[in-house]
């Protein structure tokens, strides 16, 4: 994480005693992702490639946490690790890294962790994945009992003897009781993705503990594009799909009209529409809101789409205006495109204040252009650390 930069939490103003210590839950399969970037073409047949760059990060739902988490959201994750190294490096730059919250977390016993290989080229991708779907946790694993120590709460006093680093824990056999996914935190938000025909109980769950439910969506492998097929979508404060999802879901032919279309079903219509920016609907007021993408050069679109949907969350969670809340989300997703490494790519409060310093300099900025991200001016500190930066490390880990 950056220390560059004193930490800035978005939500100081608005924090009170009776809150959740949770910001935002989430869920999903933690990959550990192996990024080649500097490829010149897509590999050939029979050849071997060389790749100018490479860099592994923890991927899948990781992206997203590690977005929300940089941004200074209090960020909690439940997902399975396998008891590999891969997992142990993969809970180890999520909970000491980044300083999210594992507790809802658990290890797997002889299970291997999921690996996606990703291949970035001519501003697009390919991948290669594996694994097999975790086995469900046999123990509640944090919030119906004792739980294992993980985190500050983990380490020894001071000038006690012991390691730093604490093991994740394993699952193993309990008296049944209320555990995850039927019992998530309370949280002021939590992220789900949806899928046809498929409705996760913590969802309505959460809902109803006063949780702000934001969703993106996934191809219909059916070809249906029925929103009726979405059962959790009723659940939903925000709906995120992309300009294809959204046309396909509502039989349009214009992102902003199936924007509107979907404002009809949920209180926030977000459609990205790639080089194109984002536009919004917020179904309560009939206000709209357009925001042009940010030109920058890509190095590797991984995770670009979690990123906005973290910049969104943490503006609507701060009661931003709508406007504002896109041009953020647009302006994060931007920055993490230049450097590779889905997760390791999400932009922090240091990277914003950078970029705000930086492009404010350049000769030949339209006036209007910058006036659109003038908010930043009350958020960030007046110093920022140098241009360009880098987060992201080529290797899973380098011995201390």
């Amino acid at each position: 994480m950056s220390t560059e930069t004193p930490g800035i939490d978005p939500l100081l103003a608005l924090r009170a005693p009776r809150d959740p210590s949770c910001d935002v839950f989430l869920t999903g399969t933690v990959f550990l992702d192996i990024v080649f970037t500097g490829l010149d073409s897509a590999p050939v047949r029979g050849t071997e490639s060389w790749a100018r760059g490479m860099g592994s990060s923890p991927g899948g739902v990781a992206n997203m946490a590690t977005a929300l988490a940089r941004l200074g959201l209090r960020t909690s994750l439940a997902a399975a690790f396998g008891d590999d190294h891969y997992g142990e490096y993969c809970w180890d730059a999520l909970e000491q890294g980044e300083g999210i919250d594992l507790s809802m977390s658990h290890t797997v016993p002889g299970w291997h962790s999921p690996v996606t290989v990703s291949m970035a080229y001519e501003g697009e991708r390919t991948m290669v994945s594996h694994g097999h779907e975790a086995p469900a946790p046999t123990a509640a694993p944090a919030a119906a009992g004792a739980p294992e120590p993980t985190g500050a709460a983990a380490q020894p006093p001071a000038g006690a003897a012991g390691p730093a680093h604490v093991a994740p824990p394993v699952s193993e056999p309990a008296a049944p009781g209320p555990a995850f996914p039927r019992c998530p935190p309370r949280a002021r938000a939590a992220i789900a993705s949806l899928a046809p025909g498929r409705a996760e109980p913590w969802v309505a769950t959460a809902a109803r503990d006063g949780a702000l439910i934001f969703a993106d969506v996934g191809w219909d492998e059916t070809g249906r594009w029925d929103l009726d097929a979405l059962p959790d979508l009723a659940h939903c404060e925000a709906f995120l799909p992309n300009a294809e999802e959204a046309m396909r879901y509502t039989r349009t032919d214009c992102p902003r009209a199936a924007a509107h279309a979907l404002a009809e079903r949920v209180p926030l219509a977000v459609v990205t529409l790639g080089a194109e920016g984002a536009y919004a609907v917020d179904g309560r007021t009939g206000a709209a809101a357009a925001v042009p993408a940010i030109e920058v050069e890509a190095l590797d679109p991984t995770g670009a789409g979690d990123v906005f949907v973290a910049g969104f969350v943490t503006g609507t969670l701060a009661d931003w205006p709508l406007a504002d809340r896109l041009a953020f989300a647009g302006l994060t997703a931007a920055l993490s495109v230049q450097e590779f490494g889905g997760s390791l790519s999400a932009p922090g409060w240091a990277e914003v204040a950078a970029w705000w310093q930086r492009i404010r300099t350049c000769a030949g900025q339209d006036p209007a252009a910058l006036e659109r991200y003038a908010f930043l001016d009350d958020l960030l500190p007046t110093t920022a650390r140098a241009w360009p930066l880098r987060r992201a490390v080529p290797t899973i880990g380098f011995r201390q």
